[in-house]
């Protein structure tokens, strides 16, 4: 196993979902650490978890539901529920932080029940769901990430979609058990203007996804300037994890390089 590629605090990680595709899930998984990268998986429910375990990567991140929804009250109980079971499902490959949505989503990436545009009632029941949820995190040692999706392109119909939405949420709750995952691809998409938006939640940020927009492939692919982003995060001093979320244009290998070329300015180290 490789030292994960990291600088001041910065840890670079990778998705197994979609890098390496042509490979059993597992071997993904080692060529990504192979390579230098914590690995970050979505759904668990069908992983071989003590499989993944064994192969000595570090996870970085893994999905923290398998239904449910963060307003109506039955959806609410069986995102507490899975939650709980997902909790247990990271111990096993020993994921620091699990990652939500507005709602559940189905394989496509469409929310189970589209919603919109929720009320105000809505936002304050998604609020008390949040503070159950960080409330299970504490009670375990780990975080949960809210992650903002784009309506435009991949995930329409998905309520509290927007970046400015999950911060809001989340800020509302005030846990550092509870924390932003900001997805900078969805956010291009769906509001733009990265850097301020990255200042803006700077201080709530758990972790930070990137690809490139348009075609969600890697760092250099598209039209956003990730040097430019390297170079805010190392001004605001952001020590967590930046997590490539991206389809290869070309090779999964190629890929792991430009975006570790993206982010050179904030990891200075190379993989051993």
């Amino acid at each position: 196993m490789s030292v994960p590629t990291r600088t001041s605090g910065v840890t670079l990680a990778a998705s197994a979902e979609m890098l390496f595709t042509d490979l059993p899930f597992a071997d993904r998984v080692r060529h990504i650490d192979a390579a230098g990268f914590q690995v970050e998986i979505w759904g668990w429910g069908a992983k071989d978890l003590p499989a993944l375990a064994a192969t000595g990567a570090t996870f970085s991140s893994m999905t923290g539901y398998l239904r449910g929804s963060l307003t109506d009250p039955d959806g609410a109980r069986e995102l507490l529920a899975t939650a709980r079971e997902s909790l247990d499902a990271a111990e096993v490959i020993d994921s620091p932080r699990l990652n939500l949505h507005g709602t559940g989503l189905d394989d496509r990436g469409l929310p189970v029940v589209p919603h919109p545009h929720p009320s105000g009632p809505d936002w304050i029941a998604a609020a008390r769901t949040l503070e159950h949820l960080a409330a299970l995190g504490e009670a375990r040692g780990r975080v949960f990430t809210l992650e903002n999706l784009n309506t435009a392109v991949d995930h329409p119909g998905t309520p509290f979609a927007r970046a400015a939405d999950t911060i809001a949420l989340v800020d509302a709750v005030g846990s550092p058990h509870l924390r932003v995952n900001l997805d900078l691809y969805h956010a291009q998409i769906g509001e733009g203007n990265l850097i301020e938006l990255v200042e803006r939640a700077a201080s709530l940020i758990g972790e930070i996804q990137v690809a490139d927009v348009p075609g969600r492939c890697e760092p250099g692919t598209g039209e956003i300037n990730y040097p430019a982003i390297a170079a805010v995060l190392r001004r605001i001093g952001y020590t967590g994890v930046v997590g490539l979320e991206g389809w290869a244009r070309a090779s999964s290998d190629a890929a792991l390089e430009a975006f570790r070329a993206a982010f050179a300015e904030v990891a200075g180290t190379d993989a051993g």
